[in-house]
């Protein structure tokens, strides 16, 4: 059976995109990351996931010391509502180019051809490791960079939806099974979503424009 390296963060999109990945016929091995985020809600959802899909996962753990996003400091407050013309500040400085890195090391080991992220570039946050252009830069990189793209067999990073939008990535997730109950979008930790964060509000617009209800609130 084919292998693939699915990058899972617990949320909407990486779950959806675990799933088709398995519906496509892959072996997937999940690579979860304990990078210090706010809350580890989003981490116990991510495993959660892996063992609901009956999948092999790998908890991750690396320390950013340098901080700088509101996802990382305490000490800054996760904007609730922002300009879309600008950054906000819960990026991640180089988050998915240090994800990815990590997802090729362990592809290449694993001898799995095939690398899953469920990036957007549609209903999302601006993100610029988010964006079609990014994988496209990225994927010379890998044919340069490692051992298998200089043999002519280089990874392949895939990204199902990133030109879909969120109510398009939900009704393909119900036809796969996925249980997003068992999801987390929120940026904080409580015991129920916050509603108000960018990753809420993005969640319930896609729930409502699928017309379908979200199943975290029971």
């Amino acid at each position: 059976m084919k292998k693939a390296v699915v990058l899972l963060s617990g949320g909407l999109d990486s779950s959806t995109t675990l799933f088709l990945a398995k519906d496509q016929g892959y072996k997937c091995l999940c690579l979860i990351f304990d990078y210090g985020q706010r809350h580890k809600k989003e981490i116990k959802s991510a495993i959660k996931i892996a063992k609901s899909a009956k999948c092999d996962f790998r908890l991750i753990k690396i320390n950013l010391p340098w901080g700088g996003s509101s996802l990382l400091d305490r000490k800054l407050k996760v904007p609730q509502y922002r300009n879309r013309k600008t950054i906000p500040s819960t990026y991640v400085p180089g988050r998915n180019l240090i994800f990815l890195s990590f997802a090729l090391s362990f592809a290449e080991a694993q001898k799995a051809r095939t690398i899953f992220i469920g990036a957007n570039q549609i209903d999302y946050s601006g993100y610029p490791d988010c964006r079609g252009e990014f994988y496209q830069a990225l994927k010379k990189v890998i044919e340069k960079g490692t051992k298998t793209g200089v043999q002519g067999k280089p990874a392949k990073i895939l990204t199902p939806l990133i030109d879909k939008n969120k109510s398009e990535i939900i009704r393909l997730g119900r036809k796969l099974g996925v249980p997003y109950e068992l999801t987390w979008s929120c940026y904080s930790g409580a015991k129920t979503p916050c509603g108000k964060c960018d990753s809420c509000r993005l969640r319930a617009k896609g729930f409502k424009e699928a017309r379908t209800r979200d199943p975290i609130y029971g």
